[in-house]
């Protein structure tokens, strides 16, 4: 006779910094998980002190949670820290969401169903993005804030990020796989991990109806923190398109960046009347500028350490499915 097969182990990770808004995010679990599933939530403080178990702790939830201390002020480590966890659990899967996200109905079901039909090493899902009124008409019209995975030809994901994701841990293109430290403070940190899935022969699958949703802050809510956002974005994208490249090929690449950001100046130009199209052209032109600038050898903005705010510390790395240089 055989044996039933046992549950999936879950694990829901995320990492937080000072951030009184965490409490929401794991209300919001509480609420809308499944109770059948075998659910932990693993918690990784990436402040100096303390700061977060309270406020942690402080939120009743139906199922087991770990809270880690990971000091380092560097996402990587605090990203490692949950992964270590999950893997000395002998986990089967584990999500990832950021501290200022809510979980929405079917989230979960939604990244797991796809999971088993796609066999995929990672599935990732989408954010929703809601904006006060003081957030410019242009930015709310457009849903620039939102966070929707660009797909290929086939329906895989190109460029994956932690902010909505699902990984099996099992699968040997994740397994033993961790985020790189040097990408901690930079941001970057995810879109170099999912590259490294895929060279590692796994593909990245998406569950559109696999919903989270987050509130912008006023701080995230302006053009300049967009061009900056997507300026960094450029400088991950440069290491990738330059990994193995001679010198000669670099600077193809750098070429080619500068001439896709001129281009998309032009166009901002060509659309000065209209915000939201003048914004998203000149948001492209920082994302190349950003490559040129890397591949010049300028060095990394640092967007964790000493300096990070509640606004960008968990924040400013997301996205990068948008970090594409078409």
């Amino acid at each position: 006779m055989t044996s039933p097969k046992r549950k999936d182990k879950i694990g829901i990770g995320l990492c937080t910094y000072r951030r009184e808004v965490v409490r929401d995010t794991l209300a919001s679990l509480a609420e809308t998980l499944p109770p059948d599933l075998d659910i932990c939530v693993i918690v990784a403080d990436n402040d100096i002190e303390l700061s977060s178990e309270e406020r942690v702790r402080s939120v009743p939830l139906p199922f087991e949670l770990h809270y880690l201390h990971a000091p380092a002020h560097n996402i990587s480590i605090a990203r490692n820290a949950v992964l270590d966890a999950a893997e000395a659990q002998d986990l089967d899967c584990l999500a990832f969401l950021d501290d200022d996200e809510r979980a929405l109905p079917g989230w979960l079901p939604a990244l797991m169903e796809a999971r088993k039909s796609e066999e995929s090493a990672a599935v990732i899902g989408p954010v929703r993005a809601y904006h006060n009124d003081a957030a410019p008409e242009w930015m709310r019209a457009g849903h620039i804030h939102d966070t929707l995975a660009e797909l290929d030809s086939e329906g895989r994901v190109r460029a994956g990020y932690t902010c909505n994701v699902l990984l099996d841990l099992k699968h040997p293109a994740v397994s033993g796989l961790r985020f790189d430290p040097d990408f901690g403070r930079s941001g970057g940190e995810d879109t170099i991990f999912f590259d490294q899935i895929k060279h590692r022969g796994g593909t990245l699958a998406y569950a559109p109806e696999a919903w989270l949703e987050e509130d912008v802050p006023a701080e995230r809510a302006r053009l300049s923190w967009l061009l900056r956002r997507r300026f960094r974005m450029g400088q991950t994208h440069a290491v990738l398109v330059s990994q193995g490249k001679t010198f000669a090929a670099r600077m193809i690449e750098l070429g080619r960046a500068g001439a896709k950001a001129l281009a998309c100046l032009g166009l901002s130009l060509g659309h000065v009347t209209a915000p939201l199209a003048r914004n998203r052209n000149l948001m492209r032109a920082a994302l190349h500028i950003g490559v040129v600038w890397r591949l010049a050898g300028g060095s990394r903005t640092e967007i964790y350490g000493g300096a990070s705010t509640d606004a960008t510390h968990n924040t400013a790395s997301r996205r990068n499915a948008r970090g594409t240089t078409s």
